[in-house]
């Protein structure tokens, strides 16, 4: 089996004990953004999978997109992400 170099590590451990691997996250063409993936890219990068650089280029987001989904859940947890939540959490 051939595993292509990466810079950082293949797999994290997360704090509920499951592992996520590059694997895990939503391929580089995506574009409709559901809950479940722009959860998996943020726990991606708060624990290090990947980097901000990284996932801003490969998904091409802005810098405030992403941080718009980090401080999402960072105040109300992942169901923040949520399209059909948008209002109950925005902040006036």
């Amino acid at each position: 089996m051939y595993l292509k170099k990466t810079q950082g590590p293949r797999a994290v451990k997360l704090a509920d004990g499951s592992v996520l691997t590059r694997a895990d996250l939503p391929p580089p063409n995506t574009r409709r953004w559901v809950a479940s993936r722009k959860a998996a890219v943020v726990r991606g990068v708060v624990h290090g999978l990947v980097t901000q650089e990284e996932v801003q280029e490969m998904y091409s987001i802005s810098p405030e997109e992403f941080l718009e989904w980090v401080s999402a859940v960072a105040n109300h947890g992942e169901e923040a992400l949520k399209a059909t939540a948008v209002q109950k959490f925005r902040q006036p």
